[in-house]
This record gives structure tokens, sequence and C-alpha cells, in this order.
């Protein structure tokens, strides 16, 4: 029976109350437990629906950058829009306030949870030049996400560079091109999140014990890749279909759990069937092992750009994608056309390189006229002073 593919897409950080196993406490207490444990059914649902599109690829994705643009975007939503991305993101029968409230201290606890790693999160709103959106949606997102939000002249090619600029820069230029020019006319704003992480393992992997190995592929190729090898006390379970490890960053606030699945059991049965309920199941289960013989993969995967779209359909978030969409909290007459996402990741024996982008794409349902002023039936006219505004002269044309 071939050996299956290590579940590496399952990769989290830690935003619980409590280091997984490391015994040491966390104030987290202002961030919602009911919106961290929506956002993680929506992890998980997000992630099982693309695996379903791509079952036979390699999966990479953030969650959290997917899940951090759609809430900016869910700000501005009214009615059955609302409700139907509340569904969606797990936020059914929280109140909103709450939501960003959480959001805004979970980006400000994440930021700072260890000097030792390297994590940053960023968003933005690029609004077309001359729209005029509601200032409440502009408000909660720049008090909230800290959302940088600009005003550009997409009819400008530049516009295209100075967006992708942006991710690139907060991705520490592992995210280079999202956008291509021309920008459609109909598109009024993208909103944007971008996540970068650069940690080291707590306890690293020694190069010299690094060598070739087989790696036996879901395709049933064998292929031979660089296998890092440690022996070492790590937080480690055996399960009924599987066994779980987690190896922890910096300073064991962050890690990576690697979940592999018994020979035999199908990778994409075992991702089908996974819940959040089963994910923290499988993280208490963890305990402290010594002399656990490690050996993974070192590896480098680019996920994307791929679009969303069919995926937050299944998920129930048709109407935010149908033209009549009531983003009417942002401005009239807008839906969501598309969700782009990107993510990349190196790790190696030092430790692992991370990073995600998520773009929202929002145009206008109204057909977008262009400016005419053709004066071909009678019309009025004024002479004026423009400082004071007296009116000089007026007159009406009726026939030339």
């Amino acid at each position: 029976m071939k050996k299956l593919l290590v579940l590496l897409s399952i990769i989290s950080l830690l935003i619980t109350s409590t280091a997984c196993g490391s015994g040491i406490a966390y104030d987290v207490s202002n961030i919602s437990e009911y919106v961290v444990d929506g956002s993680s059914k929506f992890a998980f649902d997000i992630f099982k629906t693309i695996n379903s599109e791509d079952y036979d690829k390699n999966i990479f994705i953030s969650p959290l950058s997917i899940s951090t643009a759609l809430t900016m975007t869910y700000n501005g939503a009214e009615g059955d829009t609302k409700e139907v991305m509340e569904k969606a993101l797990g936020y059914t029968g929280i109140d909103r306030a709450l939501v960003n409230e959480s959001y805004k201290n979970l980006i400000s606890h994440l930021k700072k949870v260890d000097k030792d790693i390297s994590l940053n999160i960023a968003n933005s709103i690029w609004i077309r030049e001359g729209e005029l959106i509601n200032k409440e949606f502009i408000n909660k997102n720049e008090k909230n996400f800290n959302a940088e939000v600009s005003s550009l002249d997409f009819s400008n090619p530049k516009s295209v560079d100075t967006i992708n600029k942006w991710i690139k820069d907060e991705t520490e230029g592992k995210i280079e091109k999202m956008l291509t020019d021309p920008i459609d006319p109909l598109i009024v704003m993208y909103l944007i999140n971008a996540i970068y992480f650069k940690g080291e393992w707590k306890e690293p992997f020694n190069p010299k014990n690094t060598s070739d190995s087989d790696f036996h592929a879901y395709d049933g190729n064998t292929i031979t890749v660089e296998m890092m090898s440690r022996t070492g006390d790590y937080e480690y379970a055996k399960g009924k279909d599987y066994k779980a490890i987690r190896l922890p960053y910096g300073k064991d606030k962050t890690s990576m759990h690697v979940i592999l699945p018994d020979e035999g059991v199908d990778i994409n049965e075992f991702i089908k069937n996974m819940t959040s309920e089963q994910w923290n199941n499988i993280r208490n289960s963890l305990a402290k092992t010594s002399g656990v013989q490690l050996k993974m993969p070192k590896f480098e995967l680019e996920y994307g750009i791929k679009s969303l779209t069919e995926s937050l359909k299944a998920l129930g978030m048709e109407k935010a994608f149908a033209a009549d969409a009531d983003f009417s909290g942002i401005k009239e007459e807008l839906f969501i056309s598309d969700v782009l996402h990107k993510a990349v990741i190196e790790v190696n024996e030092e430790g692992s390189e991370a990073a995600a982008a998520t773009v929202v794409i929002m145009p206008s349902s109204a057909p977008v006229e262009p400016a005419t002023f053709i004066a071909d039936r009678p019309f009025i006219f004024f002479i004026t002073d423009d400082i004071t505004g007296t009116i000089l002269f007026m007159g009406k044309v009726l026939s030339i």
C-alpha cells in the first residue's frame, strides 16, 4: 500500500489562551473565543472545499489571511449578504462589534507574540479615485484592522504596480504580483490582507544529518528528497489512524503541527472527515515524549494565485457574489467579483518562512457610463463671479 503525503498544509499559528503543551499561559481574554472558534471552523471548511477541487495537488493557504480580508469586506455587508457571510465565516450569532474588537486584539497579539520570530500582518483598502465610500466602513477597518486606505486612479497602469508593490513589501518580497493591468473600469475597490512569517525552530535540525531519502508520493511515484533528521523530545500523539507532532518555533509560542495519516489511509478522505473539533482533540492529545525519531523533508510550496470564488460560494456565500448583493455599508451597487489568494512556504533545517496575500475584488453592479455633456437641446447658462457667486449674466437657449 502506497505511503501518503504528509498533511503539511495544516500549519497553525497558535491563537489560543495557552501555548499547546508548553504550560505557559497568555492573556488573550480580550479575544472572543466564539470568534476564534468560528474562524477555526472556517479554516477547515475552506481548506476542505479547496481540497475537493485540488485533491491531486499540493495545497498551502493562510486561513487567517482569507478570513481577515473577508471580514473587512463583511463590515460593509447588510441584510441577506451579511447573514450569508456570517454563516460562512463562522460569525452567526456574534455581534459584529465583537468580531471587529476580537480581530483588533488578535492582530495586536500576534504581532508581539514572540520577539524571536518575525510576524507581519498588514491590511489595505484601495479605492477608485472619485468614489464616495461610507465613512463608517472606512473608520471600522482603519480602527480594527489598522487598514491603510488609499485612493488611486485605476485607469493609470501604475496603479497596479503600486498595489503589487505594497503586497511585495508587506510579504518581504515573497509574493510579488497579485494583480495585472489593466484594471476593469467597473472595479471600485480592492481589500487586501498580507501576512509574513519567519521563525527558527526552537530546536533546529543539524544539516549534517540531512540526507537523500525516498518520499512516496500520492500518485504512486517514489521521489528523492532531502530528509532532515533529529532525535529529541517533542509533543507527540498516536491516534486511531494518524501520528501527530508539534514543532515549536522561537520561544515556544508558535509552532508547526504535522499530521501523518497511517499507511493505507487516503489523505483526501482524512481531510474530508477532519473538523475543528477533531483538530482540537489532536492538539490536546499531544504529550511530551522523549527520544522521538523525527524525519521530515525540506520543502518549498507555492500555491496560487488561486481564485476562491467557487469555494466560497460552495460554503454558502453566493449572495455576496451576486449583482444584487447588499454592501450598502460601503456604497450602493457593489458586489464581490473574485477573491484571490496566494501563499508560499519554505521549510528547512533552521525553520520556516511563509507568506500569503488575499485580495477581495469589488466592482460596481451598475454600468459605468462615460461622462458626457452634449448640448444638443435647449439649455440655460450663467456667467458668474466665482469669488462671490454673483450671477453676472444668465440665459436660456431654445434655438440657434
